[in-house]
């Protein structure tokens, strides 16, 4: 009698509303799951039309490209004698679900609907579908004639329920439905469900991988069986890189791993388990068993299939594993690294352009570029045709393999430093050096006439000549000084993005990479269309204290001894006179504040949504032995009245990564107003109404000092 099952789970690279690149990569993962052995394939959450459709699932035809996707897999001798488990929108009485989708040998088996939505954060599903709320309950869903016409079948269960093979029982998760306090796993194990599936659609944020991974061996810790994870990986269209880590668990166990980053676009998991080892765990665990016996079944279909076979004596199991994980500086170094190759290759652009000032910023936003090098070269050296495919395709040349990482950042990352009066000699040494060592093909300018001519039109219309702070001129001047250099940069960018690879008598354009932390979009601290404003920003959701340890690791990992000057020096934007030849500001004395602090201010405002009056309370206690209770009032003032000030910048932020869960991202994250009465009077009046406070501080709100605009 047969008891060893094989298993297969699988990360995906999909694109939204792609459906002839999905319905590939779907079917080349069945097509490996079966040359492994596995009788059962589980794929990622809305994987035939793109986990991020957004508001295109509203269309009509969302639902009928995927139903005819649909009929492509059922259609396709791949998916003979294995059971498919995939993941698509369905419309059931005018209502639409996030569903599981399984069949086996032309015939629908169950459609499962998801029972719990994401709604926070990034994630909306509530706008778009309905949750099942009639637990353990089915109905029958009438299926579409062109999947009638080829499944032969009316209709199909739509509900609740769980299959049950000649071996087994399997139970379904939908990715939000494992993070919810009672998981439906829970009570299906207790029904006798021996193997949960979850299709996930689960994005990367630093920091984060071992909680999916607590996540699943908790679950079957608690309650024995075998547990597949699968999720989407890459960019499939937007600011969120989905980072893969499939995985398969058994009774507390790892046995299988996938990669939380790579360029491969299909990566297939599978395990060979033995059932046993599910039912001998179980029954040892009386409080388990007796909660069984209560347990309210689940509508049950049957399926004349099993996942294992007779003659499995011989058959070799999985071993269990130990996960790997990577430090927060190495997802840095990956996770931004491949959403930059998928935002390349899928953008059918020739390249990137980024002006390099010298800075950890843009330095740390070269490495990324450096890095995704690396990765295409590993890539390529281990066989990947699709990597190899692409890769010419973005150089047009249809002969070339990349070999030296350097070699290919030369040829698509073109570096900038975009010099003006008040540049010093060390900046620019820096990005050169860099550039030089990197690869890229670096350029070196300077933006004085271009300020002039800006300035001198402003004179000629007005009669005056405004002057910085340095040399007789208002604050006011001097902010719009600045703001003219910055947004100069800008418009250079573009013009070179454009045209760089024209006048090389190259073909193609590039897009113009963006270098704005997430401390400094946070605080406003960047001029609104400016060198911020670009077509995507790889680092706007990493803060500064986590870009100095990822340049760090560049440095050491791939030998750029030019990162330690840029790590050393003080962080600086380099729009007003020098000193005596040298920087005369600095980004924290400008800001008010530290990066340090922003960090914290971000945090708190975010993840624990506070208000003023909530985070001077908590930062009374926790910076109780380094500031007085005075000192804490002004520094959230501070922080209130410049980032409500500056909040408006938010909705121009340029498209970055996330991967801070503390992003101000104004476009799906972060949903707060632009427009704020920046005295915050109430709030402020709540602070200062505090007895030990001792006498009111000075007036912060309107201590702007020279944020820009």
């Amino acid at each position: 009698m047969g008891r060893k099952v094989t298993v297969a789970t699988c990360a995906l690279n999909q694109w939204a509303l792609d459906f002839e690149g999905n319905l590939q990569r779907i079917l080349k993962s069945i097509e490996i799951a079966k040359h492994k052995g596995a009788r059962y394939r589980l794929g990622p959450e809305l994987e035939i039309c793109g986990y991020g459709c957004w508001d295109h699932y509203y269309e009509s035809d969302t639902l009928l490209h995927s139903l005819q996707v649909l009929a492509a897999l059922l259609e396709s001798p791949v998916t003979q004698d294995i059971i498919c488990d995939v993941g698509m929108p369905i419309m059931h009485r005018n209502v639409r679900y996030n569903c599981r989708v399984m069949f086996l040998n032309r015939k629908i088996l169950l459609i499962r609907p998801k029972v719990a939505l994401a709604n926070e954060g990034n994630y909306r599903e509530l706008r778009w579908f309905t949750p099942w709320s009639r637990s353990r309950q089915t109905e029958e869903y009438f299926l579409p004639r062109m999947i009638q016409d080829l499944t032969k079948q009316e209709t199909v269960p739509f509900g609740d329920a769980v299959l049950s093979t000649r071996d087994t029982c399997i139970g379904s998760e939908v990715c939000e439905e494992l993070w919810t306090p009672h998981s439906p796993h829970v009570d299906m194990g207790l029904d006798g469900v021996e193997i949960f599936t979850n299709a996930s659609g689960s994005h990367h944020v630093l920091r984060k991988a071992h909680a999916r991974v607590d996540l699943v061996t908790m679950a079957t810790t608690k309650n024995g069986g075998i547990y597949l994870l699968a999720n989407q990986k890459g960019c499939d269209g937007d600011r969120l890189y989905y980072d893969g880590c499939a995985l398969i668990a058994m009774n507390g166990s790892i046995f299988a791993q996938g990669s939380q980053f790579s360029l491969d676009d299909v990566e297939v998991l599978t395990a060979t388990l033995d059932l046993e080892d599910v039912r001998s765990y179980r029954a040892e665990i009386s409080s388990r068993n007796l909660a069984a016996s209560r347990v309210s079944p689940y509508p049950r279909v049957k399926v004349d299939f099993a996942l294992s076979c007779h003659e499995d004596l011989l058959e070799p199991l999985s071993e269990p594993v130990e996960w790997k994980y990577h430090s927060p500086a190495e997802e840095i170094s990956l996770g931004p690294a491949c959403w930059l190759w998928d935002f390349l290759r899928r953008s059918q652009q020739a390249g990137f352009f980024l002006p390099l000032s010298g800075g950890v910023d843009s330095g740390a936003t070269a490495c990324l570029v450096y890095s995704m090098c690396h990765q295409v070269c590993e890539a390529v050296k281990h066989g990947s045709q699709e990597v190899l495919a692409d890769v010419r395709t973005i150089v047009n040349q249809t002969s070339y393999t990349p070999q030296d990482p350097r070699e290919l950042c030369g040829r698509i990352l073109t570096t900038c430093y975009m010099a003006s009066e008040n540049s010093s000699r060390e900046t620019c040494n820096r990005a050169r050096d860099l550039a030089q060592q990197i690869g890229s093909h670096h350029i070196g300018l300077n933006i004085d006439p271009a300020v002039k001519a800006v300035l001198g039109i402003f004179s000629l219309v007005t009669g005056k000549s405004p002057a910085f702070a340095a040399h007789g001129g208002s604050s006011r001047e001097s902010l719009a000084l600045q703001n003219v250099q910055a947004r100069v940069r800008m418009v250079i960018a573009y013009l070179f993005a454009q045209l760089s690879l024209w006048s090389r008598g190259a073909p193609g354009r590039l897009l113009v990479l963006g270098s704005a932390n997430v401390d400094e979009s946070l605080l406003g601290y960047l001029t609104k269309y400016d060198c911020s404003s670009a077509d995507i920003n790889p680092i706007g959701g990493i803060s500064k204290t986590d870009l100095r340890a990822f340049v760090q690791l560049c440095m050491e990992r791939f030998q750029l001894p030019a990162l330690q000057s840029i790590l050393v020096a003080p962080a600086t934007a380099e729009l007003e006179p020098l000193a005596h030849g040298r920087v005369s500001q600095t980004d924290e004395e400008d800001m008010g504040v530290t990066y340090a602090e922003l960090s914290v201010y971000g945090r708190l405002r975010k993840i624990a949504k506070m208000g003023p009056y909530s985070m001077f309370c908590k930062l009374l206690y926790v910076w109780k032995d380094v500031c007085t209770p005075r000192q804490v009032a002004d520094k959230v003032k501070r922080f209130f009245s410049k980032y409500s000030t500056n909040r408006h910048k938010m909705t121009t932020l340029t498209p970055a990564y996330h991967a801070e869960s503390y992003s101000p991202d104004d476009n799906r994250f972060d949903l707060r107003p632009f427009l704020y009465n920046t005295r915050w009077p109430w709030q402020f009046r709540c602070i200062e109404t505090q007895p030990f406070i001792g006498g009111p501080g000075q007036d912060v709100s309107r201590e702007l000092n020279k944020v820009t605009n």
